[in-house]
């Protein structure tokens, strides 16, 4: 059985072709696992399928072919084991922020006291640094408050995995560097599993463990799994005197900028041909090492009687 807390098994997403059309292969052959406690960052160009595999993570949306299994069970359908958290705020307009948290807490444990609720509800409007405003509605709000109402609530029900879809995207760089530090206090009290998308690569080697670098779609997949070994507390100011930190930066933009076309013209020249199923490489480009990851089971043999008896 895999340590993993998370897995992708050999997922794909096909969009049929208009009127009898060639079909679109957003993404396929992705595999991957993510510990228990693990920041892990997503990078790749627009079309390459990120936001879609977050989707078919939250439970959200489908995949074509593979399964996403957690603690031992298929992902089907959404679940408060999995928060999310989005680009376009997500709030209720018409209650404040104390309520549009303390909604979902309430919805995760029914049987709470009106105390309880309350003291776990501002519990995280502390963290990310909203005590004083918490009677307020969202429209008497700035956007980078919003933003961290947002990330309190899917902190505040506690779930085994969080995804964050570019949530910071629509942010000015100052308030952008604010919330990443709230982000980064928030998850090392909490040690919670995180997924993000990002566009930005020096937000990527702040905040997470391992960055996967996706090829470009269609036919997209994860090439590699950089390691960012740089210690913790990370500080935005002082991240960049690190030796290890041009060694990545340098590694992922290169992949960004070349490798990335690259290696997806020479997936989809091998579409057809029998491919190993592997999780992505790890690369570590301070060191040069690179670590190829054994799977556990064999992706193509996902069939409806093993995952039956895993739900």
């Amino acid at each position: 059985m895999s340590s993993y807390l998370l897995t992708a098994e050999n997922l794909s997403k096909v969009y049929p072709g208009p009127k009898g059309g060639e079909p679109l292969t957003v993404f396929d052959g992705v595999n991957f696992g993510v510990n228990k406690g693990e920041f892990v960052c997503v990078i790749g160009h627009s079309g390459c399928g990120k936001s879609t595999i977050l989707n078919i993570l939250a439970g959200l949306d489908d995949a074509t072919t593979g399964a996403v299994i957690m603690d031992g069970k298929e992902v089907a359908g959404p679940s408060l084991d999995r928060g999310v958290v989005f680009q376009n705020y997500s709030l209720l307009p018409w209650i404040s922020v104390f309520k549009n948290i303390s909604f979902a807490v309430k919805s995760r444990w029914p049987k709470w006291s009106k105390d309880e609720v309350y003291e776990h509800t501002m519990k995280y409007i502390e963290m990310v640094g909203l005590k004083g405003v918490e009677h307020r509605k969202p429209s008497q709000l700035s956007g980078g408050m919003r933003q961290r109402v947002s990330i309190a609530r899917a902190f505040a029900i506690q779930p085994k995995l969080l995804l964050l879809d570019e949530p910071f995207g629509a942010l000015d760089a100052l308030t952008r560097g604010m919330i990443q530090e709230e982000l980064i206090k928030v998850w090392e009290k909490t040690n919670q599993t995180v997924i993000m998308i990002t566009h930005d690569v020096d937000e990527a080697i702040l905040l997470s463990d391992r960055i996967f670098l996706m090829t470009n779609g269609p036919h997209a997949s994860i090439a590699e799994s950089v390691m960012i070994d740089i210690p913790r507390h990370r500080d935005r100011t002082e991240i960049i005197h690190h030796d290890h930190y041009y060694p990545i930066r340098n590694h992922v933009v290169d992949f960004l900028v070349k490798r990335s076309k690259e290696l997806n013209d020479t997936g989809i020249e091998q579409q057809g041909q029998e491919q190993a199923f592997h999780y992505p490489p790890e690369v570590n480009p301070a060191t040069g090492q690179v670590t190829e990851v054994k799977i556990d089971t064999d992706p193509s043999q996902v069939d409806d009687t093993r995952i039956a008896n895993l739900r």
